[in-house]
């Protein structure tokens, strides 16, 4: 790890970036592995001891997410969900897990499939008409709310048969689960040239159109790459393929050339900061280097409405991963969601979901469940920024 004094040095673009101070940086990137399971890294940070004052766990009026709209994308506990609850005294299963998330205060969940073992209750696969039934009466016994599902998006275009039926059928599914949203974890194309955006906006505007049919809003969830620079001109390759950019990212093309009645987007917060780390410069049409630093708050409050949902993961700083962040447990990290949220606004509106892809534990089978709660009680602390 690189040393930080509080004058100058590597990483300061980056914390500048997080709008948090040199001591606070360093602090967060060498306690947070230590710290992660027992308690947030900043001990009793302001944020936290707001909370106890005004209620406990973010229940008073300053908190910045409605207690209504604490969620977590079950993706963070998948581990619980395909425990064997046979071999096990741990929350296994759906039905067990919504049980302990209810406990710990959330109120939504966004589905990572429907899958679970096949022991628990329902069976291995609850990718039905009647699994989703008993998903629903399972999420209604403990007081939750689904949101959303990366799930199921036709790989054919124009559509297949099949694929048009499947995708219809999980919009059934949406909607017995009681879904305002449904979505992917991947990006509408892998590709860097706007002809493919292009076409991949044709096609998302095609299912969004079908989803909202249905009474269903969809959506797109995106990692760093889709947030790099589109070639959009300059000198043609081999190929007949353009080599250089305007300066346009690909999703914010992407927003322009979709139906922002019919499309919608998931920011990853941690992802989108992932970007901002490594996407910072790009060769201009006429040749030359431009810098272009990329802010995922502004991009968010330019589209307010196309982003009903987040995921909301955290990191520690790491100059030597290629990332810039290693993922720890939601506000053991640097990044500061206080000012996002604060930034972005309309809390009424958009659902943030805590989550961690690293979350379950080779060891400590647990893991995975503390970390949820530690999320919890972080994003429940959160308070707007003065």
């Amino acid at each position: 790890m690189t040393a930080f004094n509080d004058e100058s040095g590597p990483g300061d673009a980056l914390r500048r970036a997080l709008g948090v101070s040199r001591r606070r940086f360093l602090s967060t990137c060498t306690a947070a592995g230590a710290a992660a399971v027992a308690a947030p890294v900043f001990g009793a940070s302001p944020a936290l001891a707001q909370s106890t004052h005004s209620g406990g766990r973010g229940g008073g009026h300053h908190a910045l997410v409605p207690a209504s709209k604490r969620g977590i994308i079950l993706y963070t506990v998948r581990d619980a969900t395909g425990r064997d609850p046979l071999a096990s005294n741990l929350p296994s299963g759906f039905r067990e897990v919504f049980k302990e998330l209810a406990r710990y205060g959330y109120k939504q969940v966004e589905f990572a499939g429907y899958g679970q073992h096949a022991n628990a209750p329902g069976g291995a696969n609850l990718e039905s008409v009647e699994g989703a039934k008993l998903l629903r009466s399972w999420l209604d016994d403990y007081g939750l709310r689904a949101q959303g599902n990366h799930g199921f998006i036709p790989g054919s275009w124009p559509l297949s048969q099949p694929d048009l039926d499947t995708f219809k059928k999980h919009l059934e599914i949406a909607n017995i689960l009681g879904m305002d949203h449904m979505g992917t974890g991947g990006d509408p194309t892998g590709s860097a040239y706007r002809s493919d955006w292009d076409t991949a906006a044709d096609k998302w505007n095609a299912l969004g159109k079908i989803a909202h049919g249905a009474g269903l809003k969809l959506y797109t969830h995106n990692h760093d790459a889709a947030y790099g620079f589109l070639l959009d001109g300059g000198p043609l390759d081999a190929q007949g393929k353009p080599t250089r950019s305007s300066g346009i990212r690909k999703l914010e093309y992407f927003l322009k050339v979709t139906d922002p009645k019919t499309v919608w987007l998931e920011m990853d917060i941690f992802w989108a900061h992932v970007a901002q780390y490594k996407f910072h410069t790009y060769t201009a049409h006429d040749g030359s280097q431009r810098e272009n630093v990329f802010d995922p708050a502004a991009l968010v409050s330019r589209n307010n409405k196309r982003y009903p949902l987040f995921h909301a993961k955290d990191g520690t700083v790491n100059e030597t991963n290629g990332m810039g962040y290693d993922m720890v447990p939601f506000g053991t990290g640097v990044i500061d969601y206080e000012k996002f949220f604060t930034r972005v606004g309309a809390m009424n509106y958009h659902n943030p979901m805590v989550e961690q892809d690293n979350a379950p534990g080779d060891t400590d089978l647990g893991q995975s469940l503390k970390y949820a709660k530690i999320g919890y009680d972080n994003l429940a602390g959160l308070r707007k920024k003065r």
